[in-house]
């Protein structure tokens, strides 16, 4: 059996726009709701959607005209103490400890969750997807789409950071027995009529 998951990055925001670590309570901005109203209709059928808890996503899902549960395990990584700061605020205040957040995976200087350990929960829910039937979209934070990419391609947990993962974009896995196929950033876009 081959297993679908497509992953869906939110629509833009404000945390997004600012480099902020997500509170999880921030909503979309009006030009991202408007976005994705406008994809609305433009996905595969799915026989399951889910999304990450926090706000922007379960907004994102409702504007794209979708029903998804939400999975705690595909929430953002947890930041602890810099949760609804910007980087650039961190930044001033702890520089080193943002240095070695960025280039040691195992690193937590923040009190949350290290990316290590942030891509091993992301993997254990991808691996479960694989006994889902039929194609499974999830609306995710983009660090959720970079944890599952490198969790996919067997990548070191330092590639987590020279992933990029644009607004309102799909990333879609798709494979068996523990293998999966890769095609990323296909932006949402409404229907192209004329």
């Amino acid at each position: 059996m081959t297993s679908r998951v497509t992953f869906i990055s939110p629509a833009m925001n404000a945390s997004l726009r600012q480099a902020r670590f997500d509170d999880g309570r921030t909503p979309l901005d009006d030009s991202g709701t408007a976005q994705a109203r406008a994809a609305a209709g433009t996905l595969p059928s799915a026989a399951g959607v889910f999304t990450s808890p926090s706000l922007r996503c379960r907004e994102t899902v409702e504007a794209l005209a979708l029903h998804g549960s939400s999975v705690p395990e595909l929430a953002g990584p947890a930041m602890s103490r810099w949760r609804g700061r910007t980087l650039d605020e961190v930044t001033a205040v702890e520089p080193e400890s943002v240095g070695r957040w960025l280039t040691d995976p195992g690193c937590a200087p923040h009190g949350g969750e290290s990316v290590r350990d942030f891509c091993d929960r992301v993997a254990q829910w991808l691996t479960a997807a694989q006994d889902l039937d039929g194609r499974t979209l999830a609306v995710v934070e983009p660090e959720v789409v970079r944890a599952a990419v490198v969790h996919a391609l067997g990548m070191p947990a330092a590639a987590f950071w020279r992933l990029d993962v644009a607004p309102l974009t799909a990333t879609e896995l798709s494979g068996r027995a523990g293998r999966w196929n890769l095609r990323l950033g296909r932006p949402l876009a409404a229907p192209h009529t004329g």
